[in-house]
């Protein structure tokens, strides 16, 4: 699998076929048996977390995993630790992307709504400065209007070119809408991978449901 900067290279599947896995493998929480991760050219040989998040790889993991009792400035700044102590700050463009963590700076993060929490899981991977945005299940359990919100994001995202985003999303519609590579996975396999200008609705669906 390949993911290019400035594109959103969705990954599909039904559920347990190894997905989730497979980006905990990339970012350096699971082990894998084959295979390798490169970043860029640069080969990583079985990174660890922090490893692979040095390397630019940032993860996003399903459940969001923020702090719950942190604040959500503290949340962020755990981004922090792989970063050069002349980078410890949060980025204006953050709070550009994501207003409502600006007006929630000092709340716990258990305090936030399950679509506060997963804008400020995002603001925390996007500290790191990542090459690579790794995404697992971004609108489980999230309202509309988030969902809307996070989608507008990862196109700005994209716009900026320099990030490649890798996007593991049971939400056909929205995975659909911003793909520029799709790949669908069957039992911890790829088992088709086409790009969108050459990719049909109906023909990717038919894939994801086999």
């Amino acid at each position: 699998m390949t993911a290019k900067a400035g594109e959103v290279t969705a990954v599909m599947g039904t559920n347990g076929v190894g997905k989730t896995s497979l980006l905990r493998a990339i970012s350096g929480r699971h082990p894998y048996a084959g295979g390798t991760v490169m970043v860029g050219g640069t080969a990583l040989d079985h990174p660890s977390p922090f490893g692979a998040a040095r390397a630019g790889i940032a993860y996003v993991p399903q459940g969001r995993e923020v702090f719950p009792m942190m604040t959500v400035a503290e949340n962020l700044e755990t981004g922090f630790a792989c970063l050069p102590k002349d980078q410890h700050h949060v980025p204006d463009q953050i709070f550009d992307l994501f207003p409502v963590l600006h007006d929630m700076i000092d709340r716990r993060g258990g305090d936030l709504s399950g679509g506060q929490q997963q804008q400020l899981a995002i603001a925390r991977a996007l500290i790191t400065k990542p090459r690579v945005l790794l995404l697992d299940e971004p609108t489980e359990g999230i309202q509309p209007n988030i969902i809307q919100q996070i989608g507008k994001v990862i196109r700005i995202l994209c716009e900026q070119g320099d990030m490649a985003i890798v996007l593991v999303e049971q939400f056909f519609d929205f995975a659909f809408d911003l793909g520029s590579d799709f790949y669908v996975m069957s039992r911890g396999e790829v088992v088709f991978n086409k790009r969108e200008d050459v990719l049909t609705r109906e023909e990717l669906y038919a894939q994801v449901l086999v």
